[in-house]
């Protein structure tokens, strides 16, 4: 076990990948010599060579469809597109190509590929350097979207990615690349993709949160305390395929929903988290379900930033009006 946060887990599952299979390669706009802006594949070239960690050029096109290429011929492509808003320009390949190449060819070949996107706000940036696609990502048919919360998730459900045979997002809550660290295995492990995560266990509203929105969920779960409502959290980790199960089953004994996220309101994944409990556990509901989300808004700049973000203050005003029925 070792003392890792977000970041340093990350780099860690990228050097076992590099390690354990020659044919893993890993590239994207600067992430070999320099390391990445956020010096997430820091030292790997140095380790493992230029021909198997190199940089690209300003092309996120190019990123997306070398990697499909290469991972319908042999290869296990780790590419990284350098911040989320600049991901829309690489949307052609993946919707056209990497989502729907196993269906194209009735199974006969698939795209094991891995895309890393540095998501969310938190670094006071510039506009397109703050984004939360998860909205986009999810609702596209063959791509698999993952979203860590914790280092100890972000090695296991990297690693987990890399071996799956289908395109999978992989989102990095930048917010929290260097916030906090944890006990980390050094060791190869993986966890299930679509699988949910317990957080904390409660009786009275069921919230499900992932990325960097759980640590706000908690921290409003300790102003709660003292009010006597017992929240469950549930870590989605996954946002395609979702683990509807553990959604359910916690709804059936909570009997109220919440649902936390960063991005937009409108299409949001919170709404079809909401549909998926009001068709399956609607007669449980004691109180509509609800969601407190990023506004309806381009991100702002720098110090606006601040206005977008959920806060535990939005968080236990929301968890209220759903335990209250206000």
């Amino acid at each position: 076990m070792a003392l890792m946060n977000l970041l340093q887990s990350i780099n860690n599952a990228l050097d076992i990948c590099l390690k354990n299979n020659p044919k893993t390669v890993v590239f994207g706009q600067d992430v070999a010599k320099l390391g990445g802006v956020f010096r997430v594949t820091a030292g790997l070239q140095d380790k493992y060579g230029k021909e198997r960690v190199f940089d690209t050029p300003i092309s996120e096109s190019s990123i997306v469809g070398s990697s499909i290429g290469m991972s319908i011929n042999g290869l296990i492509p780790i590419a990284e597109i350098q911040f989320d808003g600049f991901s829309y320009i690489g949307l052609q390949d993946l919707f056209s190509h990497a989502a729907r190449m196993r269906n194209r060819t009735r199974g006969s070949r698939t795209v094991p590929m891995v895309l890393r996107i540095p998501v969310g706000g938190g670094i006071k940036a510039l506009e397109h350097h703050s984004e939360s696609l998860e909205t986009i990502y999810g609702s596209i048919p063959g791509l698999k979207i993952v979203f860590p919360s914790t280092p100890y998730d972000a090695k296991g459900l990297l690693l987990a990615a890399v071996k799956d045979p289908d395109p999978v997002i992989y989102f990095e809550p930048k917010k929290i690349y260097r916030s906090g660290k944890q006990e980390v295995p050094e060791e190869y492990y993986e966890i299930p993709i679509g699988k949910a995560k317990i957080v904390k266990s409660g009786n009275d509203i069921t919230v499900v949160a992932w990325g960097s929105i759980i640590r706000e969920v908690e921290s409003a779960i300790k102003l709660l305390e003292q009010e006597n409502i017992s929240v469950e959290l549930i870590d989605l980790r996954t946002i395609n395929p979702i683990d509807r199960e553990t959604i359910i089953q916690s709804v059936k004994k909570t009997g109220r929903f919440l649902v936390a996220h960063e991005a937009c309101k409108t299409y949001g994944p919170a709404g079809e988290l909401i549909t998926l409990v009001n068709e399956k556990a609607f007669e449980y509901l004691q109180t509509a379900p609800s969601r407190v989300t990023g506004h309806d808004i381009i991100f702002p700049l720098a110090r606006g930033e601040k206005h977008q973000f959920l806060t535990p203050g939005r968080i236990v005003e929301a968890i209220k009006k759903v335990f209250y029925e206000v």
